[in-house]
């Protein structure tokens, strides 16, 4: 069941985080928009914060990705978004899968915090309740996970 998105964490205009939104160009209609709503989203909650975008081919390359610009870049957080959609074999199955384990995987090994917002849907239906609006936009979503996800790490940290 689609829910709408969670509370928006309160606006912190004192704190910088570098965030890097590692997205994919394939399905482009559907990313691109959860990509510019997550961008606007973390400028709200967190003004001076600095974001940039890496493309990646498809959602597959995303971990790549993902493990590069940590290495080289060494973001505060990373969110990983694409759209992947159901066909008429188990193709789709093993990358999402694939992917969601090497984020998961990637997230743990270099304790960089990585938000998951590579979907896996069955339709361009979903596609547009998810994607397209502001209601339940996931790219929306991923924003607010990461900048809470930075918030509490910051709590942990100054104890």
């Amino acid at each position: 069941m689609l829910k709408n998105l969670p509370a928006r964490p309160r606006l912190s205009p004192q704190f910088t985080h570098r965030i890097t939104v590692v997205a994919s160009r394939y399905n482009e209609e559907f990313v691109q928009p959860m990509v510019i709503q997550a961008l606007q989203e973390i400028t709200l909650l967190e003004p001076l914060s600095k974001t940039e975008v890496v493309h990646a081919p498809g959602s597959f390359e995303i971990p790549f990705l993902t493990r590069q610009v940590i290495k080289l870049s060494k973001p505060d957080a990373v969110i990983c978004i694409g759209v992947i959609f159901q066909g008429e074999t188990g193709h789709a199955d093993l990358i999402a899968a694939s992917v969601t384990e090497a984020i998961c995987r990637i997230s743990v090994e270099t304790l960089t915090p990585v938000i998951h917002a590579v979907l896996l849907l069955r339709n361009e239906e979903q596609a547009r309740e998810r994607c397209l609006g502001n209601e339940k936009n996931r790219g929306i979503e991923a924003a607010r996970a990461a900048v809470e996800i930075l918030r509490v790490m910051r709590t942990i940290t100054t104890r």
